[in-house]
């Protein structure tokens, strides 16, 4: 099968969010200017550099209220801050449970859940349900050009310039137990 996206690929599902797998899920935690929380997962999120380290995650436009901005991408924009929490087998049922779109003056922590704790560097609360978290500050953003639909896609990139590790993680080698991390990664479509 050959197909050129501008044209549509004729099947019942993009295959393309099936082709580009497994993506790592950001679970994003951000702060509005009023200093509430808002956290939400995306599945098109990576490390794009080590030195510095350096995270993005892609943020659709055009399925919420308003300008269709995403809450986490507004935050972000209007802070400069955000956390990357990462999401294990342990936490799958409460990553998807933030995937809901919801009104702003939901907590979504609480709905899932999940504990807020103090982040060292940043004002976004990590989740203490999370080994591992991610603490960013906005490097820049860029807006994909869009010809297929009416959606934006807005591709936020940020330095981790705060690295928290659960101890138990670390092997005497130094090295992460990945498996003992036993990582989650969004495989296509709802699986």
């Amino acid at each position: 099968m050959f197909y050129e996206p501008k044209d549509g690929h004729g099947l019942p599902k993009n295959p393309f969010n099936s082709l580009v797998v497994p993506r790592p899920i950001g679970w994003i935690s951000s702060l509005d200017g009023d200093g509430n929380v808002n956290l939400a997962p995306y599945s098109f999120f990576n490390g794009v550099a080590y030195n510095p380290p350096t995270v993005m995650f892609s943020s659709g436009h055009g399925q919420v209220e308003d300008d269709g901005m995403k809450d986490s991408l507004r935050n972000i924009l209007e802070t400069g801050e955000f956390v990357q929490n990462f999401s294990t087998w342990d936490t799958r049922a409460a990553m998807n449970d933030t995937s809901a779109t919801t009104a702003k003056s939901v907590d979504e922590l609480a709905e899932a859940g999940l504990t807020p704790i103090a982040s060292t560097l940043v004002k976004p609360p990590r989740i203490m349900e999370s080994p591992i978290h991610f603490e960013c500050k906005l490097v820049g953003t860029y807006d994909l050009p869009n010809t297929t639909d009416n959606n934006k896609y807005t591709v936020v990139f940020g330095e981790a310039i705060g690295v928290h590790i659960a101890d138990d993680l670390i092997m005497e080698n130094g090295q992460i137990d990945i498996a003992k991390l036993h990582p989650i990664a969004r495989m296509g479509y709802q699986d």
